[in-house]
């Protein structure tokens, strides 16, 4: 796979309430939905079944969350309650709704003079989602082993050759496969609390491993081979092995995310300087 030079996008500054950049958000809001930003609605639109649709906000929310993800909503970018609703013909309380979910799992952040702002990743998020997300994954896979060992072995049998495939596209088709392939092992697990964490953190996970991808796409074939160790230990029944596996894996992505954002900083530090 060519190399792809690391995603400036944290490092742009960008623009807010100007017509050019209102104009950006509203564009963004009216691409068609890819891969990626399916995937990140099946995350997002959670719900327990009652209800034929999910909410009106709960699907908005999705829609931003999968332009954030994509950085085709950029850190900075500020969401416009009239311009959101505008463009998608809906009332600003859905919208309004909607900016609080994403404010929830951390996508955007809400201040009294500027509103909602799209969050940048940062390094000390980074290390908490990863930290917590490692030790909830060891408690799931304990569980999962023991209990649905053999559903478990569908769900690798189903998942790795989509992965492989994947592996052979794009950093981001890759995303999308690994994100689904977790969240099918999390829905296995009779720990609902666990289940529920690592759901909470999914949309951050999968923002920040689409951009240690993106910024060292070569290293997606080494992200498949620890995918291929944790089966294994998985088809030995070998609980202490797998969670090892998990962890490394885990941590793996850890370090090309972390430098993938200092590598961004010195420039998103110029464009400070030159506001």
């Amino acid at each position: 796979m060519p190399a792809k030079t690391p995603s400036s996008s944290i490092a742009k500054p960008q623009p807010d309430d100007t017509a050019e950049g209102r104009s950006h958000a509203l564009s963004a809001l009216l691409m068609p939905k890819n891969g990626l930003m399916m995937a990140v609605e099946q995350a997002l639109l959670r719900g327990d079944g009652a209800h034929a649709s999910p909410p009106i906000a709960e699907q908005i929310a999705a829609r931003l969350a999968g332009l954030i993800a994509l950085d085709l909503l950029q850190p900075g970018q500020r969401l416009f309650e009239t311009d959101i609703s505008e463009i998608l013909h809906v009332s600003r309380s859905p919208v309004r709704e909607a900016i609080r979910i994403l404010e929830r799992d951390r996508l955007v952040e809400m201040s009294a003079r500027r509103g909602a702002t799209v969050t940048a990743p940062e390094e000390r998020g980074l290390q908490d989602i990863f930290e917590v997300r490692t030790a909830l994954y060891a408690i799931l896979l304990e569980q999962v082993i023991a209990e649905r060992p053999k559903d478990l072995d569908t769900v690798f049998e189903q998942f790795l050759p989509r992965l492989v495939q994947a592996s052979s596209e794009t950093p981001e088709a890759y995303a999308v496969q690994s994100f689904l392939f977790n969240l099918a092992i999390a829905d296995l697990c009779s720990n609902h609390l666990v289940v529920d964490q690592l759901k909470a953190i999914s949309l951050r996970t999968l923002r920040y491993v689409r951009l240690g991808l993106v910024s060292s796409p070569e290293l997606v074939p080494r992200s498949v081979k620890s995918w291929r160790a944790l089966h294994a230990a998985v088809l030995k029944r070998d609980v202490p092995l797998s969670i090892e596996r998990s962890t490394q894996r885990i941590g793996a992505v850890l370090d090309l995310t972390v430098r993938a954002i200092r590598q961004s900083q010195p420039a998103a530090n110029k464009g400070r300087a030159r506001a």
